[in-house]
């Protein structure tokens, strides 16, 4: 019962204070993960490139996977439900108040705020992927290879994933 509890309360609070999206919040999902020594690192970015490909967000697709992997099919259903409850209350909240929130400077000036943060947290995930994942030539070469793709040609994305995939295979399979 314990487990579930702290499944809980750790994707609780990754729900919690994940604002930005998928990326910016693989920062606190390592912490949570380290904390409790749940996944290796390995594990969890190989979670992180599963998260990616398959649809959802990161945060819930990882919740339910380290949550099944913890505690089974109880720890799949609390860890998700932790990871989205926190997003549910909150947009309850704010439709209640939508009005008047939307036209506060203080809001207005509090997201302008919470950019660059976001900003850090996105890059500090790309950074511990790629300590991770970068672990010889091959890698580097598919790590450029994609770049280039994606920020010089038309190609879609889903197509070079596929790629990456097919030629990850082949170099080391």
């Amino acid at each position: 019962m314990k487990t579930l509890l702290d499944l809980f309360v750790s994707f609780f609070k990754i729900g919690l204070f994940g604002f930005g999206g998928g990326y910016a919040m693989i920062s606190l999902i390592q912490n949570e993960l380290n904390n409790h020594g749940w996944l290796s690192m390995e594990e969890f970015v190989n979670i992180i490139a599963v998260a990616e490909m398959t649809p959802g967000p990161i945060a819930i697709n990882s919740g339910t996977y380290v949550g099944y992997k913890v505690s089974g099919l109880a720890g799949s259903v609390v860890a998700t439900l932790a990871v989205v409850v926190p997003s549910f209350i909150l947009v309850l909240l704010l439709s209640l108040f939508y009005d008047k929130v939307r036209r506060s400077d203080y809001i207005i000036k509090l997201l302008q705020y919470l950019r660059p943060i976001l900003i850090a947290l996105v890059l500090a995930a790309a950074v511990f992927v790629a300590r991770t994942s970068i672990i010889d030539f091959n890698s580097v070469l598919i790590v450029l290879v994609v770049l280039f793709l994606l920020h010089k040609t038309k190609i879609h994305p889903v197509m070079v994933i596929i790629l990456a995939g097919v030629s990850g295979a082949l170099l080391y399979g």
